[in-house]
């Protein structure tokens, strides 16, 4: 896991202003390096110091969005991942898992989080979010959108531009607005 330690308690303010604080300075850092291999791993370095969970050989172009801000915390990658550029994470409170030799689009956008259908008197609409979980070896196309409690199993593959509302067999093709099954894939 992270090599800092990203809980803070509530009745000392000043720990959580100071995790904000390094999560925003370090993914500033991160997605504002230049766009060249040679920095890639500066890259993966100062996401990590920002909260970000990312394993070995990851490799992540940035920018990264991550909303709000102080939830990077909820964000892990796997091993050999790769996510291309400007992949946003809405992770207020739940996690998004990638798993390992996951390849990820540009402008792939993670939201845990929904809001309910019945406006509310004077107030905002309910919210309600849950986790995302993709497994090994899925491919997301560009601009796809992986909504919360969404599954991707092993080996699937998003097409460029999907709305993802509901689990994803493994080994299978979905996309479209909702993404449903295009085929399975024979192994």
């Amino acid at each position: 896991m992270f090599m800092f330690e990203l809980e803070y308690n509530i009745k000392q303010p000043w720990k959580k202003t100071r995790f904000i604080m390094r999560e925003a300075i370090f993914l500033t850092l991160a997605n504002n390096l230049p766009r060249f291999e040679i920095f890639d791993k500066v890259r993966i370095i100062l996401l990590n110091l920002a909260g970000m969970s990312i394993a070995k050989r990851a490799v992540i172009w940035g920018p990264v969005t991550v909303r709000p801000i102080g939830s990077v915390k909820h964000i892990i990658i796997g091993e050999n991942s790769f996510l291309n550029t400007e992949t946003r994470f809405g992770v207020p409170n739940e996690k998004v898992t990638i798993g390992n030799f996951v390849q990820i689009g540009p402008r792939v956008s993670f939201e845990t989080v929904s809001h309910g259908l019945l406006p509310r008197p004077n107030k905002l609409r309910t919210s309600h979010s849950l986790p995302i979980k993709v497994c090994d070896y899925v491919w997301i196309g560009a601009g796809a959108i992986i909504t919360q409690g969404v599954t991707i199993g092993e080996g699937a593959i998003v097409a460029a531009g999907s709305v993802v509302t509901k689990d994803v067999a493994p080994f299978s093709v979905v996309g479209g607005i909702p993404a449903k099954l295009v085929k399975k894939i024979e192994q």
